[in-house]
Parts: C-alpha cells; structure tokens; sequence
C-alpha cells in the first residue's frame, strides 16, 4: 500500500486498506466496522462507495482502527477535514496544514508543490526570469520585476523553484529550468490555488493600465450569446493560447516577461431566467444575497 502522503482522497486510502487486508485475511467490512465502532456493517463501504460521508468526529476511530498514530493518524484526520471543508479558503487553509504536518516530517505532499507554484504571481515570474538573467544576483532580479520585489523574496522565490525541481543551476551556476511548460496537477486544491494566482495576476493588469501604450495591448468587446456560441468561443480561446504559447516557444531567448490574461466571463444573469424572475416578482438585488 502507498505512503498515506501520497493520497488526497481518504475514501480511496480507505479502500485501498482494506483491499490489502482483505488480500491477506477474512477480513470484512463488518469486522472493519465494528473495528471502527460503526453499528452498521456497511457503513465504511458505502463511505468508500461516496453513499456516505465519514465525519470529522469519526476520523479518528477509523484511523484508530487501520492502525495509524503519530503523524499518519493527523494526516488522516487531515483528509477528511479537507473533504468537509466549505468554500477556498477553508479547502486551502486544510490542505496547507496538511503540507506543513508533512514538511515537519520532511515528506512531500502530493501536489503540495504545485498548489504552493499557484499561490504566487512571483514564482512564474522568477521561473520565467532567472533562466535570461544567466549570473544576476538576486538583487538584480528584484530590480527587474515589475512591480518590484525585495532581495529576500527572489532568494525565498528561488529556493522553493529549486527544492519543487522547477528550476535547477547548470555547471555554471545559472539557473535553467527542469521543463518548457507546467501543467496544472490533479491534486483538486491546485486549482483553488491557481484561481488566487489568477486574481493576482488580474490585480497586475489594473494597474499595467498606467504603462504606455506602445507597452501594452488591452482591448475588449461586450457580447451577447448563446451558450452554444460561448462553448464554440471557449475553444477557439484555447486554441489561441496553444499557437500563442507555440509562438512564444519557437525561439530561446527572452527580452522581457509578459503576462497575458484570457477572459470570457458573464455581466448579465440569463436572460430567460430574468424574465421568470420577473414574473415571480423576485429583483435582481434579491437575488444576490
């Protein structure tokens, strides 16, 4: 059976325990539960079926019961407070805590590194910038972003690029990076990650808004559609950014780090359901609260 870091889901750590045991034993779903204290013999298979949801309160004896303790019996708990989590921050404010319980073990959590890579508009950056920058000291690549950063956050930047093996030094000691491009992990707290990282980058737009224009290129179109025509405009925006990425590749070298943001987003409810709102008298300051 994997290491218990190695898992984000603990249905399926449930399951895969009891499978080994079920290998090597008699062992049943009943014994699995009375072992856990449950009254239904059930009642932990059909936790593993996603019929059921296994409580915070109850963690502990399930753990108790796989024979976990120290550090993997919390880590267990861990999962299952991730699961009962409501909204971002309190899935981001679990997951982080499970990082920092396996970093005080020195064990990586999966997709621990991808979700802190999202957390931060200075990492892309810096991963992007160290590599053309061969020989800059970290004050210099401070003095280079925009806007500007301190000496301590390009070290700390780098540091982590180096240990999540995004960036690595050559013989000469500058920095390269390990891949052309990163793709999201499947870890599901990396895309809450990259969503805080999307707003980040949105608050940098607003403010390139003060750049020349010869250092900029913002434009925008209102649009009324259906959701056929958004599906087809969502795959032609796809497309684009997979030729743009294609022309960004083609040569080695780099002048400057550029951001581009691709947005398609609603200003309107839909039309259809505002008028049925307004038939049941229902505004629409009602129903944003």
């Amino acid at each position: 059976m994997r290491a218990i870091v190695e898992y984000t889901d603990y249905r399926k750590f449930i399951q895969d325990y009891y499978d080994e045991r079920k290998r090597d034993s008699a062992f049943t779903w009943r014994e699995f539960a009375q072992n856990a204290g449950f009254a239904s013999a059930v009642f932990l298979k059909y936790v593993c079926e996603g019929k059921k949801n296994l409580s915070i309160s109850a963690a502990s004896s399930v753990a108790n019961a796989m024979g976990l303790a120290g550090f993997e019996k919390t880590y267990f708990v861990l999962m299952v407070t991730y699961a009962h989590a409501k909204g971002d921050e309190a899935k981001m404010a679990a997951f982080e805590k499970r990082c920092a319980l396996a970093r005080a073990h020195k064990i990586r959590v999966l997709g621990g590194d991808e979700f802190d890579y999202y957390k931060s508009w200075k990492n892309p950056l810096l991963r992007e910038l160290a590599p053309h920058m061969p020989g800059a000291r970290p004050a210099e690549l401070a003095r280079a972003c925009k806007p500007k950063i301190s000496t301590a956050e390009v070290v700390e930047t780098l540091e982590f690029l180096e240990d999540a093996n995004l960036l690595k030094k050559d013989r000469e000691g500058n920095y390269v990076q390990t891949d052309k491009s990163i793709s999201m992990g499947s870890v599901d707290a990396v895309p809450i990650a990259a969503k805080d990282l999307q707003r980040q980058m949105g608050e940098l737009a607003v403010k390139a808004l003060d750049l020349p224009l010869a250092e900029r290129s913002m434009s925008g179109v209102v649009l009324g559609l259906t959701q056929d025509a958004y599906e087809r405009i969502k795959k032609e925006l796809l497309e684009c950014r997979r030729r743009i990425i294609a022309i960004a590749t083609e040569s080695s070298e780099t002048e400057r780090v550029y951001r581009l943001n691709l947005q398609l987003f609603p200003i309107s409810e839909r039309i259809g359901q505002c008028e049925e709102n307004k038939v049941s008298g229902v505004g629409k300051n009602e129903m944003g609260r």
